[in-house]
């Protein structure tokens, strides 16, 4: 079923149509349609087709079309001379026909230049920071506490919390956006040795691919992120490593709910963090 959104700005209107053989999350058509109403376009939703017949018909008058895993080829941008975009939510090219798509000048644009940036650069390499590290801080501050280490230390008139606290979440706080950096540089290394390799895409193809329309602002976005989960990862698995009571059996649980809470954290404070930034 084809549902369409009119704007009242016809003289610059593009139809684009969101195609997919398997629907979409509501939150994301949402996004999506509320981007392209602004911009005073026109949306069209076809999901859940069962004959490809449905999709040929559909993309006849489209500007733009957003697709997940269906097979964009030759054949279907024949009869879409208006076509002039697609774009891909997902991850690759494997589905779209790049060179049909460059003998008809279309424009093929992928999401996951975006997931790299926001997400697997930042969130998801903190979440497996929070098991590693977090897990060691927790553990070394938990046998710390129940050999009496801290004790000795507060005998001595020094301040336990700053002095074993306060320079792991310095470190960890000034380290992890080099390693954000260092995934981000990573993950372009990557692409360009599995589009090589794998002979899936042209050097000149994915550079220009990774350049289009580049939003510089989400590099940054997500080293900003990757301060405040830091600062989660250090002072939770911190806060549970000095608190422990008891013996060895109490530091292996203070260390899998530090990695366990910080880990919780992180997604939610993402969440937060995303919308706030964007």
């Amino acid at each position: 079923m084809i549902q369409c959104s009119r704007s009242t700005k016809d003289n610059s209107t593009m139809k684009v149509l969101l195609a997919t053989e398997k629907p979409f999350a509501a939150a994301a058509v949402q996004g999506i349609r509320k981007a392209i109403e602004e911009g005073g376009h026109t949306l069209a939703i076809l999901e859940k087709y069962t004959d490809r017949a449905q999709l040929l018909e559909a993309v006849k008058d489209a500007d733009a079309l957003i697709v997940r895993s269906d097979i964009v080829d030759g054949a279907l941008m024949d009869v879409a001379p208006q076509l002039k975009i697609v774009v891909r939510a997902g991850a690759g090219y494997d589905n779209i026909d790049l060179k049909a798509a460059t003998a008809h000048n279309i424009v093929v644009e992928n999401t996951t230049r975006e997931i790299m940036l926001l997400e697997f650069s930042s969130s998801i390499m903190c979440l497996i920071l929070s098991g590693k590290v977090g897990s060691n801080i927790a553990s070394e501050l938990g046998t710390m506490r129940t050999t009496q280490q801290i004790d000795a230390l507060e005998i001595m008139g020094i301040n336990s919390a700053s002095f074993l606290i306060l320079p792991k979440i310095l470190g960890l706080v000034t380290v992890i956006p080099f390693l954000v950096v260092f995934s981000t540089v990573s993950g372009v290394v990557g692409a360009y040795a599995t589009a090589y390799i794998g002979h899936i895409i042209t050097a000149t193809d994915l550079t220009s691919g990774m350049q289009h329309d580049f939003n510089q602002w989400f590099f940054w976005m997500g080293t900003v992120k990757s301060l405040f989960f830091a600062f989660i990862i250090a002072s939770v698995s911190s806060y549970y490593g000095y608190t422990v009571e008891g013996g060895s059996v109490n530091v292996g649980k203070a260390s899998t709910n530090a990695v366990v809470s910080s880990s919780m954290l992180i997604l939610f404070s993402d969440m937060f963090l995303t919308q706030l930034l964007s």
